[in-house]
């Protein structure tokens, strides 16, 4: 068994795509799909549901990759909590956590904490909590 992809459901996946691209260097996999019809509602359980669905690769790696789906209907709900049960967050290693806090900011994302070192004092890392332009949780290391 093995991990194949992370999903999360957008509110707009062309634009969070975007941002996944512009800020963290994926790329597209494939190109953007219409999913439709009674298997793909057999499949999620949701009745008549149609979704817009975007894969991108993650830099360097084929697999897992981000799959960003976009249903016809959506619910809404408030910003995942950092402390809420469930999933929690994506975690990208950066050379150079400062600048992606930028591009992440510039691109339309918002910090949730600071820049903090959370490492050993022989072993520094910098970490930071940040929310994509969704409000999903992100995580900045640099070693």
């Amino acid at each position: 068994m093995k991990l194949t992809h992370f999903s999360i459901t957008a509110r707009n996946a062309d634009r969070l795509a975007a941002f996944y691209v512009s800020v963290f260097d994926c790329t597209p996999r494939r190109a953007p799909v219409t999913l439709t019809g009674t298997r793909i509602a057999a499949g999620c359980g949701l009745p008549q549901a149609t979704i817009r669905s975007i894969w991108l690769n993650f830099p360097g790696v084929e697999h897992p990759f981000l799959e960003l789906h976009q249903y016809r209907q959506t619910l809404e709900r408030g910003l995942p909590q950092v402390n809420e049960p469930g999933y929690g967050h994506l975690c990208f290693q950066t050379p150079d956590i400062q600048d992606a806090v930028r591009r992440t900011l510039c691109f339309g994302g918002a910090l949730q904490g600071e820049i903090t070192d959370i490492g050993a004092p022989d072993r520094p890392c910098l970490a930071v909590y940040l929310r994509d332009p969704e409000g999903n949780l992100l995580e900045l290391e640099e070693a």
